[in-house]
């Protein structure tokens, strides 16, 4: 074996050329960035959105909407779901994560108007839907809201 017959296994790259490292290296000198301007000093491009000066697309658009702070991630459960359960009476959002309708109570629970029931039915939640509630007092039910659950941000 001679050294000019030594290779790089396949598939591996080559080390990154350095440099810097004087003249002869032919990578010395201006380290292949060119003479002067911008693009050869030290943190020399712009960032992305930089558009010459003028003013940057982000910053000529109007703002549009906000986010909530303060925001209920409601749990919901519909009409359809609760006519399931056998256990007529009362139902609250404990008996529906008893019973598997629901993983985590959250913030609460919001009762939405999809489905039907024909019992008469005390439904207990944080939220009603128009048509949930609808609903439940065409059945002869009655819609009880609970006291909401402390968010994040809320002083008391």
């Amino acid at each position: 074996m001679k050294i000019e017959d030594l290779k790089p296994a396949k598939g591996k790259s080559r080390r990154a050329k350095r440099v810097g490292r004087g003249i002869g290296s032919g990578h010395g000198k201006t380290s292949c960035r060119g003479h002067k301007g911008q693009k050869a000093r030290s943190g020399g491009t712009k960032g992305p959105g930089f558009e010459g000066g003028q003013m940057p697309l982000q910053r000529r658009l109007p703002k549009r909407g906000f986010k909530r702070l303060k925001k209920l991630n409601y749990v919901i459960v519909n009409l359809r779901d609760i006519r399931k359960i056998e256990n007529s009476g009362t139902i609250t959002p404990e008996i529906l994560l008893e019973k598997g309708f629901i993983k985590d109570i959250k913030n609460g629970v919001k009762i939405l108007g999809e489905g039907d029931i024909q019992k008469p039915l005390t439904i207990k939640a944080n939220a009603f839907s128009a048509s949930a509630k609808a609903k439940v007092e065409a059945s002869g039910g009655k819609c009880e809201l609970i006291e909401k659950f402390q968010t994040i941000g809320d002083e008391k």
